[in-house]
């Protein structure tokens, strides 16, 4: 029997092109020294280009989270009040941050697999008997597969005087994301998601008025501190060691996305998840959550009535060699993940859906899983643009 190449379909970490593993194996360099000096340039301008910005995008050593503690300590005061938006698991993470360095946080909570209602938060905003200094939301809810309207809740936020703070460490190259344009003030992206590394790396990005929060908050900082950062950016360093490896990594998959092009990588992922959709459908599954707010990056599906979600995670693994996502917090049991992430593309997505369909044929659920192929391949050989 022939071995199959293990596929890690889960919204992060993402399988790692060639390129990025052959980077990682790069002979150590002076972190201190010119030749870094020059693979940090290279990273932070396509880094920009990614983020869709003019303004620096810092890149840290840490998780996703350490960028989103890092976006909070730097713009906020203790006391300040924030307003955080809350619709699944790592919405509620941001409130959490926040609430441990100290703001006054009034958290807006929302059914896990609905989009941020923005008239809801237009009322809260108008109700607040004192302004907010932020706004703090997700923008990809990997826990819920659903993407939320930041472009308006980011007007929302400048027109009350409050900065926007969003999360969208598992949206970036993947998810259409436009940091100037929307006006979006700080913005957070993590390196194994849609940027196809380990992980290891954060990324940040800040507006001119966050900039100027960030000379008046007080918040305890030190490791993360965003002006140390901006200012050894400026001399071709880091503030403190940097995971030297990750950045070789970095610019090696930068070069990877920017070859095919952000608006192409964008479409790409809106057509895997179409397909992945279709293909859940064709096979009697229910697509949990609002699907016209549907993740571009990662599709969840309510477990058949009577099977074990841990199990069908299991077994996929073991015999099919496809690792996919469990449900997360109060999803758990009652919902799978299907990620279609980074290097992601239609042989991948195909054997996805056959091998989750094999399983919960084996499992009891009766489908057909070459009627689940056929459909997802519909969502290729349509329009350029595929709607829900």
């Amino acid at each position: 029997m022939e071995e199959l190449e293990p596929l890690l379909m889960i919204p992060g970490p993402t399988d790692l092109p060639d390129k990025v593993r052959e980077a990682l194996a790069r002979p150590m360099i002076n972190h201190r020294g010119a030749e870094f000096a020059d693979v940090l340039g290279r990273c932070t301008e396509g880094l920009r280009q990614v983020f869709v910005t003019e303004q620096d995008v810092l890149t840290l050593t840490s998780s996703g989270t350490g960028g989103m503690e890092a976006a909070v300590a730097n713009t906020l005061s203790p006391g300040d009040r924030v307003l955080a938006l809350s619709a699944g698991n790592f919405g509620e993470r941001m409130a959490k941050i926040a609430r441990a360095f100290g703001a006054e946080v009034q958290q807006l909570d929302f059914e896990w697999g609905a989009a941020i209602d923005v008239g809801a938060v237009q009322r809260a905003l108008r109700a607040a008997d004192k302004p907010f200094r932020a706004v703090l939301w997700t923008h990809n809810e990997t826990s819920t597969a659903i993407t939320h309207d930041t472009p308006e809740l980011c007007r929302l936020a400048q027109e009350h005087g409050a900065l926007s703070v969003v999360d969208c460490i598992s949206g970036m190259a993947g998810s259409e994301f436009h940091t100037d344009e929307w006006s979006v003030d700080v913005v957070i992206a993590g390196s194994q998601k849609g940027l196809m590394l380990p992980p290891g790396l954060a990324f940040i990005s800040l507006s001119d008025r966050a900039w100027e929060a960030t000379a008046g908050a007080t918040m305890p900082r030190f490791y993360f501190d965003l002006v140390a950062a901006r200012e050894s950016l400026a001399k071709g360093q880091t503030p403190y060691t940097p995971a030297v490896s990750l950045f070789f990594a970095l610019e090696a998959a930068l070069e990877i996305v920017l070859a095919e092009g952000m608006e192409a990588v964008w479409r790409r992922h809106r057509l895997m998840g179409e397909a992945v959709r279709r293909g859940v459908r064709a096979l009697g599954l229910e697509l949990f959550g609002d699907v016209s707010h549907a993740s571009a990056v990662v599709t969840a599906v309510r477990m058949p009535e009577g099977l074990d979600a841990k199990e069908l995670l299991t077994r996929c693994a073991e015999r099919e060699q496809v690792t996919i996502a469990r449900g997360q917090g109060k999803l758990g049991g009652k919902i799978f993940r299907l990620a279609h992430l980074g290097m992601v593309n239609e042989a991948r997505v195909l054997r996805m859906l056959e091998a989750t369909a094999r399983t919960l044929d084996r499992m009891g659920y009766s489908c057909n899983p070459p009627e689940a192929l056929e459909a997802a391949r519909t969502a290729w050989v349509e329009d350029d643009e595929v709607v829900s």
